[in-house]
């Protein structure tokens, strides 16, 4: 029996031996390659319902990131669109990728007064639009608003928030004098919209949130129109810096991950079909809850 005993001693000690080596070990793989981190991919799951059928939709920026997905996931649904950007050559890659359900209109934003004539030739080309996506936007990504500067500010506030409120004014207006019988408006806003912050860009965004709840109250006898937007969190994109295909994982959200276009797009499309009839006046935030707990 002792010499059970000293045999089973032997063991734990042993195991013991192994496990403080493994956590030695680690250790230093900790101090000189750093903690490791979860490599995170996302697969979007993509119901297609053709709820769109019939549907004619103006996405500008709709060449690349979530504009691009946007347009994908309604052309998927049955709806024909129509994209803008400022460069060619990235508008008729999309279109190729899209297929003949998409067309595009070289065009920018903040040439606000341009914005009537574009809307014309947008109409005319697509025969009626009945929704209009804003998406188009820009991001200096000044970090504190120390480094803000006045033409940096300007250039933000003119895309992001002055484009968009002209774009849908005149929208508005060939709507009712076409007499067009429903139509969505959709902005693509951003958390930040919902942040305590000092940068152009979220404020920006801030002022588009405020701007959606203004045109649902004036629109909301009216049920011809409806006013929404989508909030995302960052999002894989050039603007973000983050590979559509590349590595989710992130410390700075809730759920451990940034999105994907993709999942932002579904969210878009839902607002513009008819099974979101009941909703107007919106911002949907596609950030798994980041902007109830973060002050920016």
């Amino acid at each position: 029996s002792t010499r059970v005993r000293s045999s089973a001693a032997s063991d734990v000690y042993k195991r013991q031996y192994c496990m403080n080596t493994a956590i030695v070990k680690r250790a230093f793989r900790y101090i000189f390659r750093g903690i490791p981190r979860p490599h995170i991919s996302i697969t979007v799951k993509n119901f297609t319902t053709r709820r769109l059928e019939g549907r004619k939709i103006l996405i500008t920026g709709g060449g690349k990131g979530i504009g691009y997905w946007i347009a994908k996931k309604c052309v998927s649904e049955g709806a024909k669109v129509l994209i803008c950007g400022r460069q060619e050559e990235t508008l008729r890659r999309a279109c190729r990728e899209l297929g003949e359900s998409c067309q595009y209109i070289k065009f920018d934003v903040s040439s606000i007064i341009d914005i009537p004539s574009f809307l014309n030739e947008a109409f005319l080309r697509m025969n009626g639009i009945d929704s209009l996506v804003s998406n188009a936007g820009i991001s200096l990504h000044e970090g504190s608003f120390k480094n803000v500067t006045e033409s940096g500010f300007d250039a933000q506030f003119k895309v992001n928030f002055k484009a968009p409120y002209f774009l849908a004014k005149y929208f508005v207006e060939k709507i009712e004098n076409e007499k067009i019988d429903f139509a969505n408006i959709l902005f693509v806003t951003s958390e930040r919209g919902s942040f305590c912050t000092s940068i152009p860009y979220g404020l920006t965004k801030a002022s588009l949130k405020n701007y959606v709840g203004a045109l649902c109250r004036y629109y909301c006898f009216n049920e011809r129109i409806r006013v929404n937007a989508i909030a995302p969190g960052v999002t894989s994109s050039e603007m973000t810096g983050y590979s559509e295909n590349g590595d989710f994982q992130t410390d700075d959200s809730p759920n451990g991950r940034i999105f994907h276009p993709a999942e932002m797009a579904n969210v878009a499309c839902f607002l513009l079909s008819d099974e979101a009839s009941c909703i107007s006046g919106e911002t949907i935030h596609c950030d798994f809850g980041r902007h109830q707990s973060v002050i920016d």
